[in-house]
């Protein structure tokens, strides 16, 4: 075995590896990239930033994600779809045949960590086999200083090997591919999967168990930015939002796209870089994502045009997941460190393919833990195989496949703390108006950048606004730069008698999804439900 590299005195998990052929430590970009390209698994687009493929798998497996239930979890972790148990038998014998596994391998080592506000510091391991999701790990993680990474404790160990495959019946898993958390023993294995989501994800997981139960820090799956005067604004959304697009904003500065904590204090980013869906993505609607696409950046499963090294942005032939890191420093106005103040405005981000949703209203504290625990965002045709026509998506708190405690823990907190700072907040609906997807058009992202814009400076607080009927939300009848006919989504549709008929059926969904929930909520919370059968 050979070892190259920044090496830290402090041995961890890379130590037990069964004689590896050679161990990498804390390579620069530049040598990752190298060995990327050499070893064939990538190549360099006309921008300079490292194109792979990740393989068979080009998202997450939410089925194949796995806590360890032993005496630290049996009774804290919410079990259920997205919780799934694992016996310590199972990982312990898992994580020997990885071991055993790496032998002769070239394997991956880099010392990061997470958390930007030094007093809930993580610092992280992450053992990769392959050149390229080492890369992703420096990207998307803070980065230690050379002299820090000499004598660093790793607290978490991180071990992905995507070609290592499980077998069901040996190590407890549904079928091959795997994540595996065991926070007892403080590590994460992955294997049968190369999708570099699930280490990012793997470790938000065990910061979403970690900050709230330990620490009483509420951890989020938000993007975050500050204006000028330090006001700080939260961004919640489900994928395809526009989270990332939105909280990229040239005349504020991003905290960050996608994780983050609030404590006692203010907000602080989990990471050290983003992780953008760069589907359709221009230099026109997102000019900072696309600017960043650089050497050092890591590029997933995107196609390039005929006979060229450039991406088409608009292919979609592998995924429409298709993905780049980079790291935050990448965007020209982000803050480092990134930490915030206490947020003054807080924006749910849905895509409503509906059309039924007001492009912006503003929300009451009960309607907002109605919608932070609803968690909407709707699905259209080909995001999915067999979706042939829009479909309603729920995912408690807008990240339920990363939440280890149950939901109502999370906006609980979130309940507090915006009664706490009087946080104003609001419903953004970034998808469908005049009709649903096949028949409406989705709402200009010019648009929604203005309202955003006008809630942020306080240019919706003396006009005047009126209640929908069905979901009891409230629509300013003027905004700044974006006409008032789409303000009310009811006057945007030819048929009104259609449109009356699709916001009870979406009333329906909603208050059916909450039934999980009910028996938690508060009378504030209950009373913010849709009324589905109202007369409009």
């Amino acid at each position: 075995m050979t070892i190259h590299g920044l090496k830290s005195n402090v041995a961890g998990l890379e130590a037990e590896l069964k004689n590896p052929a050679n161990i990498y430590w804390n390579l620069t970009p530049a040598e990752l990239v190298e060995h990327a390209i050499t070893g064939n698994m990538g190549v360099l687009n006309d921008t300079g930033a490292l194109v792979v493929d990740t393989g068979e798998f080009t998202g997450r497996s939410p089925k194949d994600k796995f806590i360890v239930k032993d005496a630290l979890t049996a009774n804290s972790v919410d079990w259920n779809n997205f919780n799934i148990p694992f016996s310590e038998e199972h990982f312990n014998r898992l994580l020997e045949d990885m071991k055993v596994y790496s032998q002769d391998k070239n394997i991956y080592v880099r010392d990061a960590y997470v958390c930007a506000d030094p007093k809930y510091r993580m610092n992280l391991r992450v053992i990769t086999e392959f050149p390229w999701a080492n890369l992703f790990s420096y990207n998307m993680f803070l980065r230690p200083s050379a002299a820090e990474i000499q004598d660093m404790q790793p607290e978490w160990t991180i071990l992905a090997l995507p070609s290592f495959h499980a077998h069901a019946g040996r190590h407890g898993t549904r079928q091959h591919n795997f994540a595996v958390i065991n926070f007892t023993r403080k590590i994460a294995l992955i294997g049968g999967t190369a999708y570099t989501g699930e280490i990012k994800k793997g470790v938000f997981t065990v910061l979403n168990f970690v900050l709230p139960h330990q620490h009483g820090v509420l951890s989020m799956h938000c993007s975050a930015n500050m204006g000028p005067q330090g006001d700080t604004a939260l961004f919640f959304g489900l994928s395809g939002t526009g989270k990332t697009t939105l909280s990229a904003d040239s005349g504020r500065r991003l905290i960050g796209d996608d994780e983050h904590g609030w404590s006692d204090e203010g907000i602080f980013n989990f990471e050290g870089g983003c992780y953008a869906k760069c589907i359709d993505l221009t230099p026109e609607k997102e000019p900072q994502i696309f600017a960043a696409i650089r050497f050092g950046s890591l590029l997933e499963n995107v196609r390039f045009f005929k006979n060229s090294r450039t991406v088409d942005y608009s292919d979609k032939s592998v995924t429409e997941n298709t993905r780049v890191s980079y790291p935050l420093h990448y965007i020209d106005n982000a803050l480092i460190p990134s930490v915030g103040n206490i947020p003054k405005n807080i924006f749910f981000l849905t895509a409503d393919a509906f059309g039924v949703l007001p492009p912006i209203s503003k929300l009451t504290p009960g309607q907002a833990m109605f919608h932070f625990i609803s968690g909407y965002t709707a699905k259209v045709a080909g995001t999915e195989a067999g979706i042939i026509e829009p479909q309603p998506s729920f995912s408690a708190c807008f990240g339920a496949p990363f939440l280890p405690l149950h939901p109502t823990r999370y906006a609980e907190m979130l309940g507090i703390k915006m009664q706490k700072y009087q946080v104003k907040t609001w419903l953004i609906n970034t998808g469908w108006s005049g009709g649903p997807y096949g028949i409406g058009s989705r709402i200009k992202l010019a648009y929604t950048r203005a309202m955003i814009t006008a809630a942020l400076n306080g240019q919706l607080e003396n006009v005047p606004y009126e209640t929908h009927p069905v979901f009891g939300l409230h629509m300013p009848q003027s905004c700044p730069n974006v006409p008032s006919e789409i303000l009310n989504p009811r006057n945007t549709w030819d048929n009104k008698a259609n449109y009356d008929k699709q916001a009870n059926m979406l009333a329906e969904k909603f208050n059916r999804n909450f039934e999980k929930y009910a028996d938690k909520a508060t009378e504030d919370i209950l009373h913010a439900a849709p009324k589905s059968t109202a007369r409009v």
